[in-house]
This record gives C-alpha cells, structure tokens and sequence, in this order.
C-alpha cells in the first residue's frame, strides 16, 4: 500500500516496465506417514492453466508428517473467466500431487500477491529521506522463485547506506544517492539483470517458446536481447465475450475445496463495524463497466470471496464486499481492469494469522 502511494508520488518507475505480479496460494497438510518422504520438493508447470495462462506449482515435504502444496499464476491473463482459486483446487487432483495428499488432512490455507517482474520493472529504490527496498521493489529473482535472498541484500545495502549517511551527519530528509551506486555493485543486481527477460519472455512467446528462449539464452550467457513487456496485467485482460465461461467441477471435500472453508483455515479476522479497508474509487462502476464487459472478474480472481455480485430487493444487480473475509493477498488491487479498487491497512491486528506458512 505504501509502496504503491511512493511510486506514485514520486514517480519512481518512470521509465521502466510496469511491474508485473502472480497471485500465490498455498495450502499446509498433514498426510500420512507412508507418504511422507521428508525434503522431497516437485516442481511443475503446464496442466490445469492453458498456454496463454502461465505459472506453476510446487510440493514440499516438510517436517511432522506436513507437505505444502501450491500454485503460483501470473496475473497477467487474459481470460475474465478464469479463477485462480479453482485452477488450484483442480491441480491437486494431478496423480502427482494426489498420491501425497490422498487421505490426508488439509490445516492451512493463505494467498498472497507477488511482484515478479524483474530487473526490467524495478524502480527508482531512492526518494527524499527513504527507501523503497525488497518485494516492495520488485526483487524477486522469477527465474529462480526466490525473493528472500535478494531482498535481504537489499536491505542490507540499505543499512549501509543509511550509516554512513548517519555518520557522515545527515539528519534525513535527503536522497541516499550512495545506495544507488552499492545497490548496482552488489551479487543480487547483477542476479537480476541475468534473469531481466525470463518473464516477458514467456509473456510474449508463451510457456514453450519462452522457456526455449529462455534455455538458449541461459547457454549464450545472456548474450540474447533484453525483452521487455509493457502491458500492465490489468490491462491484459480482455472482454468477458471473448472466451467461453469456465465451468469448474465441483469440489469433493476431499482433496478441493471451496472458498469459504479455505477461508476459515486462514484465521482471517477482521472487526465488522470498521471502515472497509478495500476502497472503491467510483462504487457504480463495478456494475455499471465491469459487469457487463468483463462479468465483474472480482468474483473470481479473489481468493477468499471477498467480492459478491448479488440482488438487491428489486432485483438488480449490486456490488457486494465481505471485507471480513479479506486474506490481504492485494490481487485486486492489481487485477482490477478499471484500477478502481484500492487496498488500505485495516484497523490493527486484522487479517490472517498463518500458522507453520
């Protein structure tokens, strides 16, 4: 949220790509003992998202008997049919992943948005008197599916700049033009600028021909030209009249689920009578536009339900939003096609409370 207001304010991406993002979910089971093979980890990608859909899935084997399972999808598709949250339900029902699940117990249910669009989006990291560092950059390595180690560096060029501004007397409200120079000189930029075109490779060749051109540039050493993507995910998606509805199977209760009971295993717990926290910037328009064009995708690019459309007493459509129910995973403050949608911190100490993810 901050983050976003610095960008803005500031206008610290200007001239870079616009970032893009993926919406994780990711659930905990325990399973039983003759399945567990403890730090067993597959990695997968393709079947339940069509070629035009990218991401991917992981299983890991954990310690007391867990293994968490996921999905990770890029939320620049094109499809306002698609469901992130019941793409997943599917996948598990995949002979790989079923075979470790079957008979076990899911405990543990989250999501959350990504940003992974690389070295080609990140920002301008300094502004007068701080810092934008970390997944609130951007500097998640996609190639790798790994963030933590770079955004740690991150911070710790960070530290460093700000002591030696200290030191050197600096009161603040300044701009560390020295984190600049130790950010670029540091492993984790040059990561980054190694993996600047795996992602927008696969956005504008897809997941064959981007991973192919990804494998040859990886064997030239980079040698292959940068390739950027500069359509923003919102507005990749494309009118609802474009693509057949999507009828997803209805889950069994056993290895898929439906939103309001993965919801419960989030702990999510928000006090009813504040503000919601998920601002509207124009309340007509999600059935006045998105409706009609892109049968309101907010329904089902949330994760956990927050957004209904429903009659009201005449029968016409309204704009419904159970804030309650809210995991802050932000994916529609980044999907919405309209970008009316607006994510603020609730009143503290709401939202959802992960155990062991």
């Amino acid at each position: 949220h901050l983050g976003k207001r610095l960008i803005n304010d500031f206008s610290l991406n200007a001239g870079r790509d616009p970032q893009h993002y993926g919406i994780g979910l990711k659930e905990l089971w325990d399973v039983p003992a003759e399945k567990h093979e403890p730090g067993l980890v597959v990695h997968g990608s393709g079947w339940p998202l069509d070629s035009n859909t990218h991401g991917g899935w992981f299983l890991y084997h954990a310690e007391n008997q867990q293994v968490v399972v996921g999905l990770i999808m890029d939320l620049g598709y094109q499809n306002p049919w698609l469901s992130p949250f019941d793409e997943f339900q599917r996948m598990k029902h995949h002979p790989v992943l079923s075979q470790y699940l079957e008979g076990g117990k899911r405990v543990a249910y989250g999501a959350r948005a990504i940003a992974k669009g690389g070295f080609n989006c990140l920002p301008k990291m300094t502004f007068p008197g701080g810092l934008l560092i970390g997944c609130d950059a951007g500097t998640l390595n996609f190639a790798k599916i790994k963030g933590l180690h770079t955004a740690m560096k991150s911070g710790m060029v960070a530290a460093e700049s700000v002591f030696e501004a200290i030191k050197d007397g600096d009161e603040g409200g300044q701009e560390l033009a020295s984190f600049t120079s130790k950010w670029e000189a540091s492993w984790a930029y040059q990561e980054l600028k190694e993996s600047a075109s795996f992602g927008p490779a696969i956005h504008k060749y897809g997941t064959v021909g981007g991973g192919a051109y990804n494998f040859v540039n990886q064997l030239l050493g980079n040698k292959l030209p940068n390739i950027h993507d500069t359509t923003t995910d919102h507005g990749a998606l494309k009118p609802a009249a474009e693509f057949e509805k999507i009828n997803y199977p209805k889950p069994d209760g056993k290895l898929s689920f439906d939103k309001s009971t993965s919801v419960f295993l989030s702990n999510t717990n928000h006090e009813e009578d504040q503000p919601c926290h998920l601002r509207l910037a124009d309340p007509e328009l999600p059935i006045r536009d998105n409706l009609p064009k892109y049968a309101e995708p907010a329904q089902r690019y949330c994760p956990a339900g927050v957004y209904e459309v429903v009659e009201d007493d005449q029968g016409k459509p309204r704009f419904q939003i159970n804030f309650q129910n809210c995991v802050h995973c932000k994916t529609c403050d980044i999907k919405d096609p309209a970008q009316n949608i607006t994510w603020v911190a609730p009143e503290g100490g709401g939202g959802p409370n992960y155990p062991n993810m």
